[in-house]
């Protein structure tokens, strides 16, 4: 029997994706994933998987899989871009990885990876070159690095090889991020637990929540994975966003409009006390992306045919499933 392994299995991109695979009629899935946090089983617990692994178990005994595994989706990674220990995050998201790749290329066996749009830091343009890669943080380095290590690879690469760099990922599932939620997940927190949205004042030359990211649903993520998964000839680093810029004001307004049921704007929101502009924080100041927008230009060329949900789509389907929880 061949498996499909889904590293950061409980996680927010990971378990969506072992219900993607689910949906396929797939269970052979070995989930790995570090419970340190517990609650993250909540992820799993209505997933089918044949089997849990540690995420330190899985890379010291890699053996033990040799000729067993169909296909490896690495999600698994330190995502704080806040983190202050660079020797733990880039064991945990370049070495990790780097072992990871090695053994596929051995057996191999496709890798599909995560990535991130931080390898751009505060540039203006996102397109997957060299060139436009200045990563602001430790998180952003440690996935540049490993898509550098990536590209010399994959000239002569015995088995698919595809990265992706995601852009600001919101949906169900992503709850134990804390912090590090999407700002989706926080403006949905604050509206229904404060009466208010709060958005970051002015900053970097935008007016007050005006700042803009490319906002991805992970609906979407999962797809592009999910197609990619169906497609071994087809390896690369690709951006994996909605080639839309959106402010943080538009998002706002519509988690307000869909837990409200309104059409407000942004004017409305303000004026009615839903959104409240708070100061830059301090420790941001030269670590922030005040602008993403994935340049999807290379992942159409390979093929890719969907489409992305807008803000409103997506927003709209989130806070439903949020209020049923």
């Amino acid at each position: 029997m061949n498996y499909y392994v889904v590293t950061g299995a409980a996680g927010f991109i990971g378990s969506k994706l072992v219900e993607g695979l689910n949906r396929r009629g797939i269970r052979e899935v070995i989930a790995v994933d570090n419970l340190a946090q517990a609650d993250k089983f909540r992820n799993l617990a209505g997933c089918e998987i044949a089997d849990y692994v540690d995420q330190a178990e899985f890379i010291a005994n890699l053996e033990r899989w040799e000729g067993a595994v169909e296909a490896v989706l690495h999600q698994g990674a330190n995502s704080n871009t806040l983190e202050s220990d660079g020797r733990a995050l880039m064991e945990n998201n370049y070495a990790y990885s780097r072992r990871l790749l090695e053994w596929c290329q051995d057996e191999e066996v496709p890798l599909i990876y995560a990535s991130s749009a931080a390898v751009y830091g505060g540039g203006r343009e996102f397109r997957e070159e060299r060139e436009c890669e200045r990563p602001l943080n430790i998180y952003g380095y440690s996935k540049f690095l490993f898509d550098q290590y990536v590209r010399g690879v994959l000239p002569h690469s015995s088995g698919q090889v595809a990265g992706l760099r995601y852009f600001n990922v919101y949906g169900p599932n992503e709850a134990h991020k804390g912090r590090m939620a999407s700002v989706a997940f926080h403006a949905w927190r604050q509206l229904t637990g404060e009466g208010r949205i709060k958005l970051f004042a002015g900053s970097a030359g935008y007016r007050d929540g005006e700042q803009r990211r490319d906002f991805v649903h992970v609906d979407d993520a999962v797809a592009v994975n999910l197609w990619l998964l169906e497609r071994r000839d087809v390896s690369g680093i690709f951006n994996c966003g909605t080639g839309r810029a959106q402010t943080f004001n538009h998002l706002a307004v519509a988690v307000i409009n869909a837990l409200h049921g309104t059409h407000a704007t942004v004017h409305d929101a303000v004026g009615k006390g839903l959104i409240e502009y708070v100061p830059f924080p301090r420790e941001l100041e030269g670590k922030y992306q005040s602008f993403t927008e994935a340049d999807l230009s290379r992942l159409r060329a390979a093929g890719y045919p969907g489409e992305f949900m807008t803000v409103e789509q997506g927003v709209a389907g989130y806070v439903k499933e949020l209020q049923r929880k």
